[in-house]
């Protein structure tokens, strides 16, 4: 029997600190969970992986997928499955965090960052085609917070140049473009069940992909290297990696993907509150979502404009004030000296001033978000009073 959430908290005291994330667990995932640790062994120790890969098969509607321990794993496999390495370019916004890049670099592949398109804080469409280079093995679609990429641009471009195209869908389960879910429309794509995401299993995350040869290393990679027809006993066809979940782990998946109906809605339901009570403030928005596109909002962002003047550094410090938790937008890759990837990218420079994450988790009380509100609200009065707006 499926257990369900009611998100029906008591409301918590006035001054008890706010998390700005954390995962929905229910009762299924206890059960699975203990299930998997008093049972999950020997003959069983597989069993929760299988029926994990097979529900989430389902839910994006791929036929190929293998549960790792991370997405970076998962995007590591995946790009060493399609031979890149040594000389090769890949595209990616500039925008993003160290996991999407660092297996590009650990291939031995150069990571090109472009900028960001302000209406989606997702891949510039015109940034990408002015980078493309014969060195060009791939692009790799970042969907940002759950924002997505413009996904068609992409493809027939793609397809007009035998670039790859990748979906890094970390952050992203419920998201959607023109009805096709996010991570299932590139060659592969990639997602991560980190604490703080919509669905979690503590650690861990996705392979998948609609080509059966990918598919097919990709299962080989992520075992050390052993082929699923090797007849020989601890005989490896290659090197590979150890990017495997465990069984526990996906006892834990298998009952948040049962439920991920529930957690897509209740995260869009948590994000549409906010909205309606910051609607009115001029210069004040959210994370967009654009006609053709569904966020599954896995992280909410307020982002002040530049003639507010309002910073993130503020906004931090009068949250913590209010015992509240925040989180810095993702800073510009090209910040970071140890890339060797110098860009003049605006908009990926300009955001993470006046942006930030704000308290989210699925089970957040509207008393909890109107005391979110409330800073917000309190330092967008005063700041406008002070600039006569």
């Amino acid at each position: 029997m499926q257990v369900r959430s009611r998100y029906s908290r008591v409301n918590s005291p006035m001054n008890e600190r706010i998390h700005y994330t954390k995962p929905s667990i229910s009762a299924l995932e206890i059960s699975y969970a203990n299930d998997a640790v008093t049972n999950g062994w020997g003959s069983r120790c597989y069993e929760y992986i299988d029926r994990f890969e097979e529900a989430f098969k389902r839910h994006l509607g791929v036929p190929y997928a293998i549960a790792t321990s991370s997405a970076t794993g998962a995007l590591h496999m995946g790009m060493s499955a399609l031979g890149i390495g040594s000389g090769d370019e890949v595209i990616l916004a500039d925008t993003n965090w160290i996991a999407s890049v660092a297996p590009v670099i650990h291939l031995g592949a150069t990571p090109v960052l472009v900028d960001i398109d302000e209406s989606s804080w997702c891949l510039s469409f015109e940034a990408v085609k002015a980078a493309i280079t014969p060195k060009t093995k791939a692009i790799m679609a970042v969907h940002l917070y759950g924002n997505v990429c413009e996904m068609g641009e992409l493809m027939r471009l793609c397809d007009e140049t035998g670039i790859f195209l990748i979906e890094d869908a970390a952050e992203a389960i419920g998201s959607e473009y023109k009805d096709k879910k996010a991570g299932s429309i590139g060659i592969f794509g990639a997602f991560s069940f980190h604490g703080t995401k919509t669905m979690t299993t503590g650690e861990g995350g996705m392979f998948v992909t609609s080509d059966k040869s990918m598919y097919e290393r990709v299962l080989t990679l992520s075992n050390h290297g052993r082929s699923k027809s090797q007849t020989k006993q601890f005989w490896p066809d290659m090197i590979g990696f150890k990017y495997k979940m465990s069984n526990v782990q996906a006892a834990i998946g298998l009952a948040q993907i049962e439920r991920i109906d529930e957690l897509i809605d209740r995260k869009r339901e948590v994000f549409g509150f906010y909205k309606k009570e910051l609607k009115d403030l001029k210069g004040v928005s959210l994370n967009p979502e654009l006609s053709n596109r569904k966020s599954g909002y896995w992280m909410v962002n307020v982002v002040f404009s530049e003639e507010l003047g309002i910073t993130r550094d503020l906004m931090i410090e009068q949250f913590s004030a209010n015992n509240i938790d925040a989180r810095v937008f993702f800073w510009p890759l090209s910040d970071l000296e140890f890339i060797h990837c110098k860009a003049n990218n605006l908009i990926a420079k300009s955001l993470p001033g006046r942006a930030v994450n704000i308290p989210c988790f699925h089970d957040i009380t509207e008393q909890e978000q109107l005391r979110v509100i409330k800073v917000i609200k309190t330092v967008y009065a005063a700041h406008t009073a002070n600039a006569g707006h």
